[in-house]
């Protein structure tokens, strides 16, 4: 699993957590914000004109409304990202990251504007007369080469094939894999649930709901997203309240080292304006999606006379998600101060690494070269050899433990419920064996997990983590409902309707299997699924963006003529 994971952080590194990926999906937010003159500012309120309905016509096809349309897409969006995806942004990157994914939400609201209007304009309707749309459809038709001699190749249905393929992909990686993950981590950790039941319960609720088409998932999510919007508000302010002195700091941390990086504090070592940024706009991405061409498949199947009304409804996705949504969690973690405190857990190994030396996070040497270390400015001096453990406890003198990218303390080597006496062998800082031992002690959490106990500074006590549990159980499961839609239009586009059954099934399978997969491998494989979305995505609205600006030119013509006191 180790190797597999370092595996995948390579490819990654060059894809979706390489420098040009930031700036193209920054660069795209930015070009598209000036070109089109700052839409997510002027067309706000229009958004929530006609996310009410109140210009539809009796004509429109489709087979949604705009809410059930906007709640779909944001049952895609509001998932893990907005939990455990925030509290792993800080965790790297400190809060700064957190500022990072605000400015990525921002310009994505242009970006959602951007390739919903696009591909809402090229939708179609599929073999059984169901709506089909999303960014291969506008790929196919306008992303082909023209030669000097009028031939035409086929560029674009090759692109948008491609596209297809790496959605079926994203929405195993993105809508089932961590979603179910981190919901059986968090209902063990806080009910004791063991992963298997949980994967079994919802694999079933899953198979119920998507089997049920469109139609069912816009009923089940446009009840669901309100819902549990309305739980996780009621916990996090909640921690505000209890913590409110601490509130005004807190958005002043947000800001004060967006530049310079995040200073070590607690048991936090660390962290560079490179890594918060890199952080903050990759974990934007996964919260909102903007940019990704996802939301455009649920946006297809809104009822519509024509592309930028829907367009306009999908402004209003990144605020809710990322604005609001993710600010919350943010300032949650920040005011109760969890996220630079170590507390009891059992260490993950991909997430656990044992080095050649003592090492305190009270030192300011320690501090430096444990932080180039963890950013990767140094190599690091793992630890290999034999450890020789008693009752356990680490018999071994000059040697640090590390864990979630803090210096572990009060480190319990355990078999089941009972203390280890043994010998571990060592390679290169990673534990080779054997495998049954479990390190138990005090460090620094991520993801889930630090939400969870984030939620419990406040009136509520412990009963805070059960909050962060439900309300996990309820964003990860609607992400879940929502990327099947995405796979199985894919599915169509490729191959036709006949294979979207084969493909929920498999979709099924898989969410169950992940309720018990390595968190870590998890997330990684999440970032590449992500990046080959993405990358021929806003190539392609990049390309078009003439049309883009005409579209919307012309819909406010229209617009004018039917609504002159508008």
């Amino acid at each position: 699993m180790q190797k597999l994971n370092e595996l995948l952080l390579v490819v990654d590194s060059y894809l979706g957590s390489g420098p040009w990926f930031v700036y193209l999906l920054l660069g795209t937010g930015v070009f598209f914000t000036v070109y089109l003159r700052f839409p997510q500012f002027r067309y706000f309120r229009h958004a929530i004109r006609v996310v009410t309905g109140r210009f539809d016509k009796i004509t429109d096809e489709g087979d949604t409304s705009h809410f059930q349309a906007l709640t779909t897409a944001l049952s895609g969006t509001v998932g893990t990202g907005n939990i455990a995806g925030v509290a792993l942004a800080i965790h790297l990157g400190g809060p700064a990251a957190l500022f990072w994914m605000l400015l990525t939400g921002l310009l994505g609201m242009t970006t959602k504007f951007v390739e919903v209007t696009i591909s809402h304009k090229y939708r179609e309707k599929d073999e059984k007369g169901m709506i089909a749309g999303g960014p291969m459809y506008y790929m196919k038709k306008r992303l082909n080469i023209r030669l000097p001699n009028k031939k035409v190749i086929n560029t674009g249905k090759w692109l948008g094939g491609f596209f297809a393929a790496a959605t079926i992909l994203s929405s195993i990686g993105t809508g089932s894999l961590p979603q179910i993950n981190s919901i059986s981590h968090s209902m063990f950790a806080t009910f004791g649930v063991p992963h298997i039941i949980t994967g079994g319960i919802l694999a079933v609720l899953l198979a119920f709901v998507i089997l049920g088409g469109i139609k069912r998932i816009a009923q089940v999510t446009s009840r669901l997203v309100p819902g549990m919007a309305l739980i996780y508000l009621v916990g996090a302010l909640a921690v505000l309240v209890y913590n409110y002195d601490n509130i005004i700091p807190s958005f002043i941390s947000i800001f004060s080292n967006v530049f310079t990086g995040t200073a070590a504090t607690g048991g936090f070592l660390g962290a560079s304006f490179i890594f918060a940024f890199k952080l903050g706009v990759n974990r934007g991405l996964f919260s909102n999606e903007a940019g990704q061409g996802s939301a455009p498949i649920a946006h297809a199947a809104a009822r519509a006379h024509e592309p930028v009304s829907e367009g306009m409804v999908a402004i209003l996705e990144p605020f809710i998600d990322t604005i609001c949504i993710c600010t919350l969690t943010g300032l949650v973690l920040l005011s109760s101060g969890i996220w630079q405190d170590k507390v009891d857990n059992v260490f993950q190994y991909t997430d656990m690494v044992i080095l050649e030396g003592e090492y305190l996070d009270t030192t300011e040497e320690d501090q430096k070269m444990l932080s180039y270390y963890i950013d990767s400015k140094i190599d690091p001096p793992f630890y290999s050899g034999t450890m020789e453990v008693s009752d356990g406890r680490i018999e071994q003198e000059n040697i640090t433990v590390i864990h979630a990218r803090s210096i572990a303390e009060n480190v319990r080597v355990m078999v089941g419920d009972q203390p280890f006496t043994g010998v571990l062998i060592i390679r290169n800082g990673r534990l080779t064996g054997p495998e049954v031992v479990a390190f138990t002690g005090q460090s620094l959490i991520h993801s889930a997990p630090l939400t969870a106990q984030a939620f419990t500074r406040s009136h509520f006590g412990n009963f805070g983590q059960y909050i962060v549990s439900i309300g996990l159980l309820l964003f990860a499961f609607s992400t879940a409902i929502s990327w099947s839609y995405y796979g199985d239009r894919a599915v169509t586009y490729l191959v036709g309707s006949a294979f979207v059954p084969v493909y929920r099934i498999a979709y099924v399978i898989l969410f169950f299997l992940a309720s018990f997969t390595d968190t870590t491998i998890v997330w990684t494989l999440s970032y590449i699924t992500i990046a080959f979305m993405t990358i021929p995505n806003l190539i392609g609205i990049l390309l078009l963006h003439r049309e883009v600006r005409s579209t919307i030119k012309d819909y406010w013509v229209l617009f004018k003529e039917e609504f002159p006191d508008y």
